[in-house]
């Protein structure tokens, strides 16, 4: 007969074989990466471990085995009293999304912890445990580094740009961003408490984080965050560079609470450059402010925790010419629009949960969030503040969890539901206008009057999600094993508005001489009668994973899995050509120089563009099946004393393409967008004898039907947007080496890290010259789209970084008894990529393959992030942060009177502006350099009672970190060998030098 024991390893066998088959044939799965912390280690053999948290009672209970290895899975991050019998108690801190090493075979040590809690008044001393046998590249933020560090904006992922390969970005409208790596924002995302925060719509990797000054989660309501560059394990999903997995808090057994106010103006910083410049500052002010509470609904069983958090902005913004040295040939309405600005902003912030342990094997927990946002976006650089848009953002999540935990095996089962979009509108509902500048192939100077139609873009997404996470860790063979496997399934509708009916877009012609009185094209929608200008799809996702994390002995580490996603997209697979337009493409020719006989469709062939890749039946399309990602690493004690650990891996991470591109081929046959010409009152003729061509008539002014009946009777000049039908998700490969050392209080870690991402999404423009060709005489075929149509825009796979990074840090966590803490990350990266990192229309090339890797414009090439705290007398802690980053590189089109193979007269091309200020790396000046101080004081009140004040002086030397690039290529066929340089007057990344006033009270 069986024992127990071998009766679970059948079990588990049958499992991961029953995980295997759904891998290799289920349609489709997805697992979710979890916050909480594993503790292993070893005991006396046949052992009971017990672990208790000390402020909530969380009790959780396993078995060491024969040879006294143990797991105990599924803690939440906090401090435990841990035990393996009489005489080895221990009280240790886990930290958020780690495994952790702790022995139990001999008698506690009596030496002094290394951090103290403090409970009901009495202080509990507890080690925390460093995880430092992973094959993950990254770092945990701590929620004293939260507390105590300067911060520019009440944004938690602000932290993370302290860890190497991690940037975070408050760009000149107060937008804020992160990105790992070189890839952009879309490829990272954040999971609170296990969830995953992506969006599937918009760009910016969390949703609602696209052009946003707000947070996506109240920072009062965070613990604690890990961030892994790289190499993360089997369990994170929809990714494809850094994941930052985020803990909550929870209510305790005791009563605590936080109330704050944080206040600043214009009269409290210094002025931009432009504000320099124009002799005066515009008003502006940030206010932000809310409170949290938690505590008991039944001792050591329920708890609770609430937060809110609000934020006031009024930002400053500049409104800056297109083209330098051109304000004087624009009309004297238009250029008084030029100068400061300000970006209205307001957002509130909600999360609660409820937790439950209604015994020591089951934990239940209920919680929801919600994020409210309106701002004035879409003004400074070349748009004014006429032509802005209003931005109403939301999202609500709700989250329901059960947690079992058995003697060998841990399951959790989530519920989730999200309900998020994204609605902007014109400020203003009347034409606009657009001025540009003709010797420099009308590049655009200035916009103003009104946005323009494309303005108003609804879109969002909604649905449930379940999952389920089995953990098993009792499982040896050759070694301890914890063997995790799980599967995903979610219903998320997905809806896209891509333009609304409205605001026409008139263009006039600048010139030395000046402007010219009249408009030489308009820009306006034209809906189809019968069809839906808004996009919908019933996106089903789903993934499965099995994960080996294998202690093979007391060195050596192996982390193990695998990982399928599947995603089905039925506006994508079930989009139907319009007959008309395939009838366009099997018509002749209209070209007066296209062979005789010739369909457009043999002229895209002869161009390398293949028409059938591009018509969709409803059923031609199939949901790529090939997202099989291995996840393998290893670490090496060289020691088995955590001291010295060498470490490492290779795996593959699958992204997915946004709906906001694939929506495109519905919304634009819907609701296309327009563009006619009128003819010049001297010459009679079309700007650059573009078409369809009409004499130019006032009425046009103010009265979108007119425009609109210029077209009526056909789809002229109507964009056909038309997507691979063999699309597959974008993708990256990484692969490093490093080694972590502990000296003494410091933990350092240096390491190498290689990342192919693949397969990034881009439209290209498909019209072709009738041999086929793309350029002739230096132009492009803007004028030979579909036939009764307009230009055809192509989406494919193609866009490619490649990217090195070297990545050192060194920490000394604070500790109560040091009173002191400090931080450095230095990266180095080299990266190139084929196309900026911000753009996903590529029309300068003829295909994506085509465009050449230049040096990438996602990171500085030398960045360098300290940070420091330290206890003083009076209840006094102060801190600062350190920020240098060498200039980076700015990516364009290269224009300067040479002629290319390809036969264009332009090539996509890099250059690096000239840096600022005297700190120098190879004898170059940085492009971004920024000191920050925060200093805080505690007055005790008494009966638990404790008010600060704080002050966050930032960037204390007011260092001018320019954002806006002017570019000269050169001319007459001779390159510039320094084209870029920063503009001395235009916008700036981060603040002037700020002060920020903060009071509060803690109970």
């Amino acid at each position: 007969m069986n024992t127990p024991k071998q009766l679970r390893k059948k079990l588990l066998a049958s499992l991961i074989n029953a995980t295997v088959i759904a891998v290799a044939g289920a349609p489709m799965v997805s697992w979710a990466q979890t916050s909480d912390a594993n503790l292993r280690g070893k005991a006396a053999a046949s052992a009971t471990i017990t672990a208790r948290n000390v402020a909530t009672g969380t009790t959780r209970r396993t078995t060491a085995g024969a040879d006294g290895g143990y797991t105990l899975v599924g803690l939440p991050p906090g401090t435990y009293q841990v035990d393996a019998g009489p005489g080895t108690a221990r009280t240790v801190t886990l930290t958020v999304a780690s495994t952790a090493t702790l022995d139990l075979t001999a008698a506690a040590p009596g030496a002094a912890a290394a951090n103290a809690t403090t409970l009901s008044g009495v202080t509990v001393s507890a080690t925390t445990l460093t995880e430092v046998k992973t094959s993950e590249v990254g770092a945990t933020i701590s929620l004293q580094q939260i507390n105590t560090i300067p911060q520019v904006s009440r944004n938690f992922l602000e932290f993370a740009d302290t860890v190497p390969g991690m940037v975070f970005s408050l760009d000149s409208s107060g937008h804020t961003s992160l990105r790992g790596g070189a890839q952009n924002n879309s490829s990272v995302n954040v999971y609170i408490d296990g969830v995953g925060q992506k969006s599937y719509v918009k760009e910016g990797g969390v949703s609602g984080q696209f052009a946003s000054q707000g947070n996506p989660f109240p920072q009062l309501a965070i613990g604690e965050y890990k961030v892994i560059t790289s190499n993360y394990k089997a369990e994170y999903d929809q990714i494809s560079s850094a994941a930052v997995t985020a803990d909550t808090k929870s209510g305790t057994n005791e009563f605590h609470g936080e109330v704050f106010g944080t206040y600043t103006r214009d009269s409290l910083r210094a002025r931009t450059p432009s504000e320099d410049a124009a002799g005066k500052k515009t008003p502006s002010h940030e206010k932000e402010y809310g409170f949290a509470i938690g505590g008991p609904i039944i001792k050591d069983q329920m708890h609770f925790f609430f937060t809110y958090e609000a934020k006031k902005f009024d930002t400053p913004i500049t409104v800056t010419p297109g083209v330098t040295n051109t304000a004087a040939f624009l009309p004297a309405s238009a250029s008084a629009q030029l100068g400061p600005a300000d970006l209205p902003f307001n957002e509130d912030l909600y999360f609660g949960k409820i937790d439950w342990e209604p015994t020591d094997r089951d934990r239940f927990e209920l919680s929801a969030q919600l994020r409210k946002e309106g701002q004035y976006d879409n003004i400074g650089n070349q748009t004014a503040a006429s032509a802005g848009i209003d931005v109403i953002n939301r999202d609500t999540r709700i989250a329901a969890r059960w947690q079992h935990s058995g003697d060998a095996y841990f399951n959790e089962l989530l519920f989730t539901h999200e309900n998020a979009y994204n609605n902007p509108t014109p400020l203003r509902f009347a034409d606009g206008a657009a001025y540009t500048w003709a010797p420099q192939q009308d590049a655009t100077i200035l916009i103003t009057g009104s946005a323009n139609a494309l303005a108003t873009q609804k879109k969002g997404q909604k649905g449930p999600a379940i999952q389920d996470d089995l953990t098993f860790n009792d499982f040896q063979w050759h070694g301890d094993h914890v063997i995790k496997l799980g599967v995903k399934y979610k219903k998320v509708d997905l809806n896209a508005q891509d333009a609304g009916n409205s605001n026409p877009q008139f263009t006039y012609n600048v010139d030395p001489t000046g402007t010219a009185a009249t408009p030489y094209k308009a820009f306006f929608p034209n809906p189809v009668p019968g069809l839906s200008p808004v996009a919908k799809s019933s996106d089903k996702q789903f993934g499965t994973y099995i994960q080996d994390d294998w202690a093979v002995n007391d060195k050596l580490t192996l982390n193990l899995g695998v990982r399928w996603d599947y995603e089905k997209n039925p506006s994508y697979l079930n989009y139907v050509t319009p007959a008309n337009v395939i009838a366009a493409f099997n018509s002749p020719n209209p070209d007066p120089s296209a062979p005789a006989g010739q369909t457009y469709a043999q002229a895209l062939a002869l161009g390398g563009v293949n028409i059938n890749d591009y018509i969709s039946t409803g059923h031609n399309r199939k949901a790529y099946k090939g997202e099989i990602q291995p996840r393998l690493g290893f670490s090496y004690d060289l020691d088995a004393d955590e001291q010295h650990v060498i470490f490492g891996g290779a795996g593959r991470a699958y992204d997915r393409d946004l709906y906001d591109y694939l929506q495109l081929e519905q919304t634009k046959s819907a609701l296309p967008q327009l563009t006619v010409y009128f003819q010049d009152p001297a010459t009679g003729l079309c700007h650059n004898n573009s078409s369809p061509c009409f004499a130019w008539d006032p009425k046009y002014q103010n009265n979108l039907a007119a425009l609109q009946a210029l077209v009526a009777s056909s789809n002229t000049g109507q964009e056909v947007d038309a997507i691979n039908n063999h699309l597959k998700a974008p993708y990256s490969d990484q692969f490093s080496l490093g080694m972590r050392n502990r000296i003494g209080d410091w933990n350092t870690s240096a390491a190498i890290t290689r990342i192919l991402s693949h397969d990034g999404f881009a439209f290209t423009l498909g019209n072709r010259y009738p041999d086929g060709a793309f350029f002739k005489n230096g132009s492009q075929p803007w004028g030979n789209g579909v036939p009764g149509f307009g230009g055809l825009i192509i989406g494919n796979n193609g866009i490619a970084t490649r990217t090195t990074q070297l990545l050192l840090s060194a920490d000394k966590p604070y500790t109560k008894e040091t009173g002191w803490g400090a931080t450095f990350a230095y990266t180095y990266t080299r990266a190139k990529q084929n196309r900026d990192i911000n753009e996903h229309y590529s029309f300068d090339e003829a295909t994506i393959q085509q465009y050449p890797f230049v040096v990438s414009n996602a990171a500085a090439k030398h960045r360098f992030v300290a940070t420091g705290v330290v206890d003083i007398p009076w209840g006094i802690t102060l801190s600062a942060k350190l920020t240098l980053a060498t200039p980076i590189p700015y990516n364009g089109i290269a224009c300067y009177g040479a002629t290319y193979p390809n036969g264009s007269g332009c090539t996509p091309m890099a250059a690096t502006p000239g840096g600022n200020g005297k700190f120098l790396v190879g004898g170059k000046a940085f492009g971004y350099r920024d000191i920050d101080f925060q200093a805080t004081k505690d007055f005790d009140l008494g009966h638990g009672l404790k008010l600060y004040g704080r002050f966050d002086v930032l960037n204390v030397f007011n260092f001018r970190n320019y954002s806006d690039v002017l570019v000269d290529w050169g001319s007459n066929g001779v390159a510039n060998p320094h084209p870029a340089m920063y503009n001395p007057t235009g916008n700036i990344t981060f603040v002037p030098r700020t002060l920020k006033l903060t009071v509060g009270m803690k109970f």
